[in-house]
């Protein structure tokens, strides 16, 4: 496993953990981050053994955006920097969000402008209860751009739209009530409910979670005739493949399917 400057990045029985290792600015991010994000998101993908991912931050903190410091220097980039600087951001962004397994984001502090971002990137999110969150660009002149794919995808636009506008600060609570996030616990318990979630991810079919991610990503930009011929294809190609037919052996003969034993 490759060491990182800015990140701790560890498997376990198929779980790749990726942990943002900044906590003394709260794991905000820079170039170097966004770099080696991108570096372990495309490790991680050409990893056939990796089932799910865990995202998170050291210390008190999730991520609280842009590293003021990066910002500064930026300010005094050309458009053609600032343009390539953002998009290495956006390339991270939905590497992340097109990874083929189950990802989530263990919330374990705040989590401010690109912060949230790396949240709604992500397939769940769990959230300590402590967990705050802003979309604060437009108090610095800025705006959400490179993640807003990602928030209106789990977030209705007539709601987003209060929070685009206002950088307004918000609590777990309300996070769960707008559909930012999946699940709130006590930051005790954060741990424990990961671990029941990527439970559930490792007693399902790696194929069929890869397919099942690809089904939310393009059917709803489908027309029926195109939806009906489609979705057809993916079924059948996925009953007569191994991964099915095991799986529906193993229920058939009261045990567990081979992908469910994890002993490394």
């Amino acid at each position: 496993m490759k060491e990182y400057k800015t990140l701790v990045v560890s498997v376990s029985k198929g779980i790749l953990s990726v942990v943002l290792n900044r906590p003394e600015i709260h794991n905000a991010f820079d170039e170097n981050v966004i770099q080696e994000l991108n570096e372990a998101f495309v490790a991680a993908k050409e990893d056939k053994s990796i089932r799910c991912l865990v995202l998170s931050g050291q210390g008190a903190s999730f991520c609280a955006g842009a590293d003021m410091n990066w910002m500064r220097k930026m300010k005094n980039y050309s458009y053609e920097k600032n343009y390539e600087d953002a998009y290495l951001l956006s390339e991270m962004l939905y590497r992340l969000y097109a990874l083929p397994f189950p990802t989530i984001a263990k919330i374990n502090g705040s989590a401010f402008g690109g912060g949230v971002g790396l949240v709604s990137a992500c397939d769940i999110s769990i959230a300590a209860s402590c967990a705050s969150f802003s979309l604060s660009e437009v108090k610095l002149g800025l705006v959400p751009a490179c993640i807003s794919p990602y928030l209106l995808g789990r977030i209705q636009p007539g709601v987003l739209r209060r929070f685009f506008l206002t950088g307004e600060r918000f609590d777990a609570g309300k996070a769960k009530e707008i559909g930012l996030i999946n699940e709130i616990v006590p930051k005790e318990e954060l741990d424990q409910k990961v671990a029941e979630f990527t439970e559930k991810i490792l007693s399902c079919g790696p194929n069929s979670l890869a397919m099942a991610k690809e089904i939310l990503e393009k059917v709803p930009g489908m027309r029926p005739e195109e939806y009906m011929r489609t979705t057809a294809e993916w079924i059948a190609k996925l009953r007569i493949g191994q991964e099915a037919q095991e799986g529906l052996s193993a229920f058939l003969e009261k045990r567990k399917p081979q992908w469910a034993k994890q002993d490394k």
